[in-house]
């Protein structure tokens, strides 16, 4: 008899204290102080090929603003050819976005708890054929001015950028478009077509996120650097 595969959910794996946390926070930070002036609410996560890390990057974010920030969050799954969403939440992916865009099933009822207060879900749905044929604007605009209204964050992952043209159809709902990029692995000149691409198609490019870069940038930018905590010692009175 073989033993249960433990599930995994992403919300074990954040630790308050970690570096990554802190760089997600500054991130954060980042998009509510943008030079155009004004807050980003609805949020497109993307990035120029497949395997860049864009799904744990907005699940991070998520997990972020709701947990330190405690801002309400939406994560939406809009990947819908490589969702991912589901499995890192251990979510059911069923009743997600799929079904409210061919089914007209009512926002309020496809949204999904988390285990981490003021987090919520939207999971792809169910596996089609022809992904691109779903997206709406009209109905995408309709389903995003819904949950503007419940939420202070909404963080949309969609497919790359360039294999399919789903993001194009999506980012000129969104507030900004904030692109992942694997550090040491994705090409230079991939990156400048992908950026190209959403500067061109009329979206507020918020910029880059790089991705993976233990071992790629110098040493004194890693954690091991710093050491894993930066706090005050326990045998030291505070200084003033």
């Amino acid at each position: 008899m073989t033993q249960a595969t433990e599930k995994f959910n992403v919300l074990e794996y954040f630790d308050t204290e970690s570096l990554y946390a802190t760089e997600f926070r500054r991130l954060l930070h980042n998009l509510n102080h943008n030079p155009a002036g004004k807050r980003a609410k609805t949020i497109l996560i993307t990035s120029a090929v497949l395997a860049e890390g864009k799904s744990t990057i907005a699940s991070f974010l998520a997990m972020t603003a709701a947990r330190l920030k405690l801002r309400k969050t939406l994560l939406v799954d809009c990947d819908l050819r490589r969702p991912t969403l589901h499995r890192l939440f251990s979510l059911p992916r069923e009743k997600g976005v799929v079904e409210i865009l061919t089914q007209n099933a009512r926002v309020k009822d496809i949204i999904k708890k988390t285990a981490a207060e003021h987090l919520d879900v939207i999971t792809a749905g169910k596996a089609v054929e022809q992904p691109t044929e779903v997206f709406d604007s009209a109905a995408i605009h309709k389903l995003l001015e819904e949950v503007r209204f419940y939420y202070d964050l909404i963080l949309v992952d969609c497919a790359p950028v360039l294999p399919v043209s789903d993001p194009m159809l999506l980012a000129s709902e969104m507030d900004g478009v904030i692109l992942v990029v694997k550090a040491g692995s994705t090409q230079r000149e991939v990156v400048k077509r992908a950026v190209t691409l959403l500067q061109n198609s009329h979206t507020n490019f918020l910029g880059i996120v790089l991705n993976n870069f233990t071992n790629i940038l110098p040493y004194y930018y890693r954690e091991a650097y710093y050491g894993h905590e930066y706090k005050q010692q326990q045998d030291e009175p505070p200084h003033s």
